[in-house]
């Protein structure tokens, strides 16, 4: 974003010019560029780790259950993943489960939570590299997108945090002001991602040639090869040979021992903590009532 800068000349007794000085003034906005736009993954692309494991790591924190009780549950919902990952069913059981935590609970709740695990746990955790990379697009008179399989609510408390134009998330069924814990459509996830951007490109008038993507995973190329550009950020090792195929551009924030820490809970969360979480606020709710 150009800054204007005001110029002050000073003069002597004798009317001579004595010096003169630059002084930065406020930044000049670009000019709009309606056409174009950025869509960012959340999990391991603008964060470190995966939101919803955060969230859920909060609400532990906030003893809604136990951290070992979302340890358990997460190892039994991760190895049940790997077992019948390549089952016709998988995404079917991840879509049952994916918001089944929220079920009665008021939509204000779940807001105020997301803001303050947001600030205490994720806010930490935002990758210095990719929010500049939105930053240049919003410099830039773009609009950006966080595009997320997380519940939307989540998505939108990160997008306004960083100052972002909004998210694209998994959406909950609500009625009367609470979740029902079913959800409406799909899943944000894969070819999902993809439909909603060109849904929202349609409505707001966007050119996805002109349009750039974010994202850390395979799962994401329908949506990488949407748009004009596809840019691989913390890419794992699936998208990475794409990105080389396709010569498209990497980004990695990540170095050594800390990238492969950080890919624990996303592995184990991504897919998978919000059945976790589900288990454990169950659980949570039957030792309330006993």
């Amino acid at each position: 974003m150009a800054r204007s800068r005001k110029v002050t000349v000073s003069t002597d007794v004798h009317g001579h010019t004595a010096g003169w000085a630059e002084t930065d003034l406020a930044p000049v906005p670009a000019a709009p560029d309606p056409a174009a736009a950025a869509f960012f993954d959340v999990d391991n692309t603008m964060m470190q780790g995966a939101s919803i494991y955060w969230f859920a790591r909060g609400l532990a924190a906030r003893d809604y259950f136990t951290t070992s009780d979302l340890a358990r549950f997460a190892w039994q919902q991760l190895r049940f993943r790997l077992l019948a990952r390549e089952h016709a069913g998988d995404m079917s059981q991840a879509r049952d489960a994916a918001l089944a935590f929220v079920e009665g609970w008021r939509v204000d709740d779940v807001e105020r939570l997301a803001e303050e695990i947001f600030d205490e746990l994720m806010a930490p955790r935002i990758w210095a590299g990719t929010r500049q990379l939105a930053q240049r697009h919003l410099d830039s008179g773009q609009r950006v997108w966080l595009v997320s399989a997380a519940p939307v609510e989540i998505g939108r408390v990160i997008a306004s945090r960083l100052g972002l134009t909004g998210a694209l998330g998994t959406v909950a069924e609500i009625v009367d002001g609470a979740y029902t814990g079913r959800l409406v459509g799909d899943l944000m996830h894969g070819p999902a991602k993809a439909e909603a951007v060109a849904q929202l490109a349609a409505v707001e008038g966007l050119d996805l040639g002109r349009c750039a993507a974010y994202s850390d995973s395979a799962n994401d190329l329908p949506l990488l090869s949407a748009v004009g550009r596809a840019v691989a950020v913390n890419p794992d090792g699936a998208l990475l040979r794409r990105a080389r195929e396709h010569g498209w551009e990497v980004r990695d924030f990540r170095t050594g021992r800390r990238a492969a820490r950080i890919a624990v809970p996303s592995t184990a969360a991504a897919g998978l903590v919000a059945g976790a979480v589900s288990a454990g606020l169950a659980l949570h709710r039957r030792r309330r009532a006993t």
